[in-house]
């Protein structure tokens, strides 16, 4: 009998598997940059339109394009032959996730933490954790669904939904959940970092696509352009990230343990999520290639988006804005774990 051939490993691209390592530094650099400069950082943060920070905008933009790009909207005509797996991702994801958010950051930020935490600072962290928990994963999921041996058609069909829901639904949970939260909502500036950050490269990027597979074909689109444009995304990343401790060194120095306290409620949220789509999704005895990435889009978020937005409506050196960025930092280590978890107790 012959030998059965080892299938190859799957590995992480290098930029996105030591990504916790760069925003790390990112930190650190920026931390030290923000120290270091003082007031000369704010001729940065006053370089804005109708409350948008052109140069953060710019490199928010550089992010999002690329993934836009992958989006293929007409996978969407497939839905109708599985929708069990549609389904699950859009209650998740916008019936609880959101809300669950809210729920750990209240139970953290305004409960527990009182102690190290003024009511101030406490409103505008859970106003982060409300936007960051609104924006379900559109790019990474790509990675963790591949990782974890997910059916990449179907996951294209998730995201592709998602990013539908996120034209129509972001901004009236976003205004619902801070209103709860007694933060005044300026909806004129939410729509506009929506008509920005997800309209625009929405798109720009669907143009720009069905226009280059016309002409130069589907093989060189996603064989040679994707994997060009990837390293611009997350440069773009690490260099916001950058500017962001910059404007949060003083804040970070005089409160070192601010990254745990935001880092506690966001990583019991995600795998929270995990599991309760992972365990629903085996209940309606969803097959893994579904589930897994299902549980992977839950589990994940679009920080790009949520970065984006959590300055737009409260500065660059805003708690809110530092709660997303936390939110980088320890997804990547947290959904390799989960990616190792689904592969353990494959089905």
């Amino acid at each position: 009998m012959a030998k059965a051939v080892d299938q190859p490993q799957k590995k992480i691209a290098f930029f996105e598997k030591y990504l916790s390592i760069w925003v790390i530094l990112c930190i650190l650099g920026g931390t030290l940059i923000g120290y270091l400069a003082g007031g000369k950082m704010e001729v940065l943060s006053r370089l804005e339109v109708y409350q948008v920070n052109i140069p953060i905008a710019i490199l928010i933009w550089l992010m999002i394009y690329p993934m836009m790009l992958q989006i293929d909207f007409t996978s969407l005509r497939r839905i109708g032959r599985k929708p069990t797996g549609i389904v699950l991702t859009v209650v998740v994801n916008w019936l609880i996730k959101p809300f669950t958010m809210a729920f750990f950051a209240w139970l953290f930020f305004s409960n527990l933490f009182t102690a190290f935490i003024s009511p101030e600072q406490a409103g505008e962290f859970i106003a982060g954790a409300i936007i960051l928990g609104a924006a379900p994963c559109t790019a990474m999921v790509f990675v963790w669904s591949y990782l974890s041996d997910g059916d990449p058609n179907y996951t294209l069909m998730q995201v592709s939904v998602n990013d539908l829901i996120i034209l129509v639904a972001f901004v009236p949970i976003v205004g619902l959940l801070l209103g709860i939260t007694n933060v005044t909502v300026p909806y004129d500036t939410l729509f506009l970092s929506i008509v920005i950050y997800v309209v625009i490269p929405l798109v720009a990027g669907f143009v720009t696509s069905r226009t280059l597979i016309k002409s130069k074909g589907e093989a060189w689109f996603t064989q040679e352009l994707l994997p060009r444009l990837k390293p611009m995304s997350v440069i773009a990343l690490l260099l916001t990230l950058i500017l962001l401790f910059a404007f949060q060194g003083v804040n970070i120095l005089n409160n070192p343990l601010i990254i745990l306290f935001i880092a506690i409620p966001l990583i019991l949220q995600t795998y929270f999520v995990f599991f309760l789509t992972w365990y629903g999704g085996r209940k309606l005895k969803l097959g893994h290639a579904v589930c897994a990435p299902a549980a992977m889009i839950g589990a994940s978020n679009f920080f790009e988006l949520a970065v984006a937005v959590a300055i737009a409506l409260f500065g660059l050196d805003s708690p809110a804005a530092l709660v997303c960025v936390v939110g980088v930092l320890v997804e990547v280590p947290i959904m390799l774990s989960l990616v190792a978890f689904a592969n353990k107790h494959k089905y």
